[in-house]
């Protein structure tokens, strides 16, 4: 049985966004561990709930279904909690000189006072593939302006690689702990030194490329591998293609893909769906019709007493699935019926008409 979240914050069903965020403050202000009486157990209970319920995407699928299904820290390198959600956004100032930032609380609480390890900043992109590259899958170059990583000194931000010295502010602990006051109390938390980026070391002397940094803004040309049988709307991750930082890793680079629709097909899953206007004679006595395919043109076989609306399915002609198969493309029939009909033609009608036809 999954936990009741709404419980456990002590509000209804029913609440708002305000109540939430109201409850969860009040609850979080009287575990926090920090202060007497705290309880580290609640407060990680009451913040696991508000990750769910203070995000609007989550509450919806644990209100459907008791539970999430988005995983994972946020792409941005921003100050994240419970499963992603960013609790940075809630900073606010309670006057007094009292700071009430929830980023540091929870990187305190559940990252044990440890910095968090740097992070480039991600990068997101959009392309635009035509529907069969989208089927089959390409390649693509792109040329990208971005930071990266200095190709003069490695990254290292020295003239020689082994021209580093010990930081001189944060001792070579790549760290700095700081104490300071806010509403829940005095939070001791430790963060990653900004003069040696978390490394512990500086160079002695900079390196004249990128004065030190270890990254340059240039561009960047890099090849995408679009699979085959992506669709429209989804998303590649290519990791540590994103942004560099010295003394970290470099983000992420997130490819957004827009398929052209094709005027022929129409996709359901991996399957593709057509549709196929025949005559009547064609549809009692059958024929054979040219229809087009992601391969090229194929001949059909459109058996004799065929109805309006009837289905043909062509295998292993619709959209490749993982491995070696492919989906279906499926043809529906739709009967030509003439609006209008020659002297002959209503003759011939009336003929089959009186043979009970």
């Amino acid at each position: 049985m999954g936990k009741d979240y709404y419980q456990i914050l002590g509000v209804a069903k029913s609440a708002s966004d305000a109540d939430i965020k109201k409850a969860f403050r009040s609850l979080a202000q009287k575990y926090h561990p920090d202060k007497k009486g705290g309880d580290e157990a609640k407060f990680k209970e009451v913040s696991e709930a508000y990750a769910v319920l203070g995000d609007t995407k989550k509450r919806a699928e644990y209100d459907a279904y008791g539970r999430t299904f988005a995983g994972g820290a946020g792409g941005q390198g921003g100050a994240h909690g419970f499963g992603g959600f960013d609790f940075s956004q809630f900073q606010q100032g309670f006057g007094d000189g009292v700071e009430f930032d929830l980023g540091d609380i929870f990187s305190e609480v559940f990252n044990g006072g440890r910095p968090r390890a740097q992070r480039g900043r991600d990068i997101s992109i959009d392309i635009e593939l035509s529907f069969k590259d989208a089927a089959f899958g390409t390649t693509r170059s792109v040329l990208l302006s971005k930071q990266s990583y200095c190709k003069t000194c490695d990254g290292s931000g020295a003239k020689d690689k082994n021209d580093l010295v010990t930081c001189e502010t944060c001792n070579g602990k790549g760290s700095i702990r700081e104490t300071r006051r806010s509403l829940l109390g005095t939070i001791s938390s430790e963060r990653t030194c900004q003069v040696c980026h978390g490394s512990g070391k500086t160079p002695k002397h900079p390196c004249a490329t990128c004065s030190g940094e270890g990254v340059v803004n240039q561009q960047e040309e890099i090849k995408l591998s679009i699979p085959a049988g992506i669709d429209n709307g989804e998303m590649i991750r290519m990791p540590h293609m994103g942004e560099a930082l010295r003394g970290g890793t470099a983000g992420d680079l997130y490819i957004k893909v827009h398929v052209t629709p094709d005027t022929r097909f129409t996709r359901t899953g991996n399957d593709l769906r057509t549709s196929l206007s025949v005559k009547l004679t064609d549809a009692l006595l059958g024929s054979t019709y040219t229809v087009p395919t992601l391969d090229g043109s194929i001949e059909l076989t459109v058996p004799a007493g065929i109805t309006h609306g009837e289905v043909l399915r062509v295998p292993s002609k619709g959209i490749p699935r993982e491995g070696s198969t492919r989906g279906d493309m499926l043809v529906r029939v739709a009967i030509d019926l003439p609006k209008k009909l020659s002297r002959t033609q209503k003759k011939l009608v009336e003929e089959l008409q009186k043979a009970g036809v």
